[in-house]
């Protein structure tokens, strides 16, 4: 019984998980998919698989049973990402994204078009990879955690559903916006995993004890020999 009741719990966590397709292969994407089929995560078609696949593998992910997150960060003048996402929410994606510094405007009509197809759209805040040197670098004199917090407020001004935020900053920023507010965090590695190219990670227990909503792992998964069972070890 005991095992059994720890099962649902991992199974009920692994629904707070969005698995990272970040592969340049259609067929490595379709493998990794089924085999993670049944154990409730999300998949994520970011730019690498996009960039060969387009939209054709959103359907196939659709019948394997799959929530999706195209990561596109879109980020142009308000017409064009309306028109974009007028033709992404044909697909059978559930969740998009798009630079909170793209500003006001382009974030509300995107939220107008993506509530309209009764889907839910989020904002790039500060990219997971960057540090204040980097910010600094592009002109940005605020604190990491500073300007997260600022673009957070912009988004949900504009009424998006939510942030994509380092854990680092989940628990200010459910403080700041309350419950209802969707926190994806990115940059999530299990204990004693190496950062690769992220700059601040977390844990996948010390996100969710932060705040996350939902979160991104990649390579952790898709490059394990046995990724199935690598989603379940997230948890030990």
């Amino acid at each position: 019984m005991m095992e059994r009741d720890e099962r649902k719990m991992t199974d009920a966590q692994n629904e707070k998980v969005i698995v990272a397709l970040d592969v340049d292969s259609p067929e490595d994407a379709l493998a990794l998919a089924r085999n993670l089929q049944g154990t409730g995560c999300w998949l994520k078609v970011g730019l690498e698989l996009y960039a060969v696949s387009g939209l054709k593998l959103v359907d196939e992910f659709k019948e394997l049973g799959f929530s999706i997150f195209l990561d596109l960060k879109l980020h142009d003048i308000p017409t064009t990402v309306e028109r974009t996402l007028r033709v992404l929410m044909k697909a059978g994606v559930d969740l998009v994204d798009l630079h909170c510094s793209g500003g006001y405007e382009m974030m509300a009509r995107a939220a107008e078009v993506v509530h309209a197809a009764g889907k839910k759209v989020i904002g790039v805040t500060v990219l997971t990879s960057m540090d204040e040197e980097d910010l600094q670098a592009v002109g940005v004199n605020a604190t990491p955690a500073a300007q997260v917090v600022n673009l957070a407020r912009l988004a949900k001004k504009a009424g998006l559903d939510g942030v994509v935020a380092s854990a680092q900053e989940s628990a200010l920023l459910r403080q700041a916006f309350g419950p209802g507010f969707l926190l994806v965090t990115p940059g999530i590695r299990p204990a004693g995993s190496t950062a690769n190219d992220q700059v601040r990670v977390v844990t996948p227990r010390e996100a969710l004890a932060a705040g996350s909503s939902y979160l991104v792992v990649g390579r952790p998964v898709t490059r394990a020999e046995d990724p199935r069972q690598a989603l379940f070890d997230l948890w030990k």
